[in-house]
Parts: structure tokens; C-alpha cells; sequence
């Protein structure tokens, strides 16, 4: 259990560290870019080759899927192809989230594929459904979607943690609740919490990293670091790359 709690403090004292021996690298949203997440694994390979740490961990902070049309690859290439010598941890975002519901309430269509779920559907085989009704051609993509999606991706999506610690970093997708131990936080404001987050000058006792909210460049504020930088629309993957106090970014 964890015994930190959030304060309504402004000011970390003292800034965040990494744990002794340790760098991590933190991915942002990829939403469906496979092209662009293969361009990124290539760069941090060559930062991990000159690494002198003994532990090297890589986060990736959810939303693998939506928007881009090769949500498919993107799992696959995580799943095949893990970059040596780094120890994985994946995290859940709102739009895995919505796929899940998706795969078991078909009532829940219009929102997600509104929201780029229609281009994961396509990634996956699944073509728009012809039977007249919208309550019934989600129902037929349901039915087609759950054919296709492999168990081993259906599992990864399944497996994906809420939140991650290390030293004096949380990992998460969308935020915190200010003023809330994080044992306390719901998934709802954990993958979907902005403005309130964003907006926030508190101490959370964690410097939280986050993706969710898409910045034209990292956000670094000294209670929160954003590396949303929408790389569906701008073409630009980042990663945080933190050891010891250091800060600093790969990107595509």
C-alpha cells in the first residue's frame, strides 16, 4: 500500500529523483502510429546502448489505439518486439478503456468510434457494417470485432495498469485528483481527469508524469510533466528520459 499522500503544497521539495542505479524512459500516446513508435524504439535503443545504468525501465503511458489506422501493428510491435535490456510497464488510457466497453456493450459504439475507434475497427479487419440501424451495425462491428481481435491482445489490453511509481515520479495517463491519496484516485479521473489537474499548482508527492492532454511541447511544470504531444496529428512521439534529477526528451 502505498503511504504517500497528496498535500495541497506548491512548492516539491526536494525535485524529483529516480531511484539509485535507475533511468526510465516514459512514451507518450501513440494512438495508432506504429510508423512512429518504430522510429522512436530505434532512438531509445541507441540511448539504452550508452546507458551505464543497471536498471533501464520504459513506461508507456496508455492510448495505443484510435485515431491512426495501424492500432494492430502498434500492439504487435509491443508485443514482439520489446526493446532488449529494458523492463516493460504499460499502462492503460481512456481509449483502451473504451474499446474494452465497446467489446462488451455494444450501446457504447457512437461514442467510440466518434473518437477514432472506427480506424482501430479497421485495423483490425472490421469494416462498417451493413444492417440497416445503428444500434444494429454497432452490434454486427461488435461481433466482428470480437472475432478478430487476437486473445493475446485482448489480454495485453486487460493486463494494462492504472497507474506507476518510481521514486519520486507517478506515472499515469490523464492525471490525479488534486488533494486525494493516490490509493483513493478512481480510473475515471485517473484516465480521463484535465482541467482540474492541469490547472493544479499542488504538490500531488509525486511529480506526476501524464499523457491525455496533447501540448505543441512537453509541459514541464514542477508538480506534473506532459509529453502528450499529439502524435496522430504533429507526427511528434516523445519519451521522457529521466535518471537521477535529470530531465530531458527523445522524439520522433
Amino acid at each position: 500500500m502505498l503511504k504517500k499522500l497528496f498535500s495541497a503544497r506548491n512548492v516539491l521539495v526536494p525535485p524529483p529523483e529516480t531511484p539509485t542505479d535507475t533511468r526510465i524512459y516514459a512514451v507518450g500516446d501513440i494512438h495508432g502510429r506504429v510508423d512512429l513508435l518504430s522510429r522512436l524504439h530505434r532512438r531509445i535503443r541507441e540511448d539504452v546502448a550508452a546507458s551505464a545504468a543497471g536498471r533501464n525501465v520504459i513506461v508507456y503511458l496508455g492510448d495505443y489505439v484510435d485515431r491512426g489506422e495501424t492500432s494492430k501493428n502498434v500492439i504487435n510491435l509491443l508485443l514482439d518486439e520489446p526493446i532488449a535490456g529494458l523492463e516493460p510497464i504499460f499502462l492503460t488510457g481512456n481509449h483502451e478503456e473504451m474499446m474494452l466497453e465497446f467489446l462488451d456493450n455494444a450501446a457504447v459504439g457512437a461514442m467510440w468510434l466518434h473518437n477514432g475507434g472506427d480506424a482501430t475497427a479497421y485495423s483490425y479487419g472490421v469494416r462498417l457494417a451493413t444492417p440497416s440501424g445503428v444500434d444494429h451495425r454497432h452490434i454486427e462491428m461488435q461481433r466482428m470485432l470480437r472475432e478478430k481481435v487476437p486473445d493475446r491482445h485482448l489480454k495485453f489490453f486487460r493486463d494494462l495498469k492504472l497507474f506507476h511509481t518510481e521514486g519520486g515520479y507517478l506515472f499515469v495517463h490523464a492525471g490525479v485528483q488534486p488533494g486525494i491519496p493516490i490509493e483513493k484516485q478512481t480510473s475515471r479521473d485517473l484516465l480521463w481527469i484535465r482541467k482540474e489537474f492541469i490547472a493544479s499548482q499542488a504538490d500531488h508527492g509525486y511529480c506526476v508524469v501524464h499523457g491525455h492532454t496533447i501540448f505543441t511541447e512537453p509541459d514541464i511544470r514542477p508538480n506534473r510533466i506532459g509529453i502528450d504531444t499529439g502524435a496522430y496529428y504533429t507526427d511528434v512521439l516523445s519519451c521522457l528520459v529521466l535518471e537521477g534529477t535529470e530531465q530531458r526528451f527523445i522524439q520522433t
